[in-house]
């Protein structure tokens, strides 16, 4: 197959590629845009390109990103784009090598995820029943802070799901995850009354679009914007606001704290990691397995809070995070 022209031409076939051939998600393939772009752009002021770019320009560019502090994890996705990217290209005969295939990337920041306390998530449910203007707004808010505490999701699959996963007083909802791969969540009693309460609101707002002539949308939690359903940016406004609300520290929380928060509660009660592994959609178990590093981070912290040995220095301190 001949090579596309230029590198912009590069990278639009390479996407439409990856998300007709292997599923990769909207944001996946907007971030690999993102990436490649920026090394393309960073060739065209060499005077090169996708084309004729070697190994030692490609680990330049990558000492170049380093230089600019962004972080390993930053480098590390940037890698992974340019790795596939020249995958894809060898498969296709654009290139006859594959300039990235013997790069080895940085690694990533061994960081745990935060996570929340039991009272912490019960303060912001406590907040999503409150706040809101309208009570169509309240019980949306509870609705979108108990699904997403009982089961786990992305903040992207959560504002996404389709108003029929929801039908029929489920006891169990299906998930569309990344890559489209779907999995099967359960829902806890809470999540499922307010469920039910937003969908009796649901109705009753469709009913009055389709009396003016609108067209029904199709998604649980709509929104007028150009998506047809509420965006994470959104819910990243809301979930700071019932923070606030709730006295929790706005810091600790983002949308994906609380999908924390439910992993590391449930092995903390003694839920098995692979089944944990399943809830989440995580490919590796080894993903997982970061959730047992924060539950002993944890245990270790409460045993320094509270034992009256740590006063005397004779409890060992939780490990750095470098060392897990």
């Amino acid at each position: 197959m001949t090579a596309p022209g230029n590198d912009l031409q590069w990278i639009s076939t390479f996407l439409e590629a990856q998300a007709a051939e292997a599923g990769a998600a909207r944001n996946t393939l907007l971030a690999y845009g993102r990436d490649l772009k920026d090394l393309a752009a960073w060739l065209a002021y060499r005077d090169l390109g996708f084309s004729n770019a070697t190994r030692s320009e490609v680990e330049a560019y990558l000492i170049s990103c380093d230089a600019e502090g962004l972080s390993r994890a930053t480098r590390a996705r940037r890698l992974s784009a340019i790795k596939q990217l020249y995958h894809f290209a060898f498969d296709e005969g654009w290139r006859a090598d594959n300039p990235a295939i013997q790069i080895k990337g940085p690694g990533r920041d061994k960081k745990l995820p935060k996570t929340l306390e039991v009272i912490e998530v019960d303060r912001l449910l406590d907040a999503a029943r409150q706040t809101g203007r309208k009570t169509e707004d309240r019980l949306r808010n509870t609705c979108l802070m108990e699904l997403l505490y009982a089961t786990g999701m992305r903040v992207s699959e959560l504002v996404s799901l389709p108003v029929t996963a929801a039908r029929g007083d489920p006891n169990m909802l299906l998930v569309r995850g990344k890559g489209g791969k779907e999995r099967m969540v359960p829902l806890s009693p809470p999540a499922r009354d307010a469920l039910r309460a937003w969908l009796t609101i649901w109705d009753q707002e469709e009913e009055l679009r389709r009396k003016k002539g609108q067209a029904n949308s199709k998604f649980l939690f709509p929104s007028r914007g150009k998506e047809g359903h509420l965006t994470r940016h959104w819910f990243y406004l809301l979930i700071k606001d019932l923070a606030k609300t709730g006295g929790v520290d706005p810091q600790k929380v983002t949308p994906h704290t609380l999908r924390h928060a439910f992993a590391t509660h449930l092995l903390a009660n003694g839920a098995d990691l692979r089944a944990i592994q399943a809830l989440l959609g995580h490919a590796d178990i080894a993903t997982t397995e970061i959730y047992t590093h924060v539950l002993d981070a944890r245990l270790s912290e409460l045993v320094l809070e509270h034992h009256p040995l740590s006063r005397s220095g004779t409890v060992s301190k939780p490990p750095a995070e470098d060392d897990i």
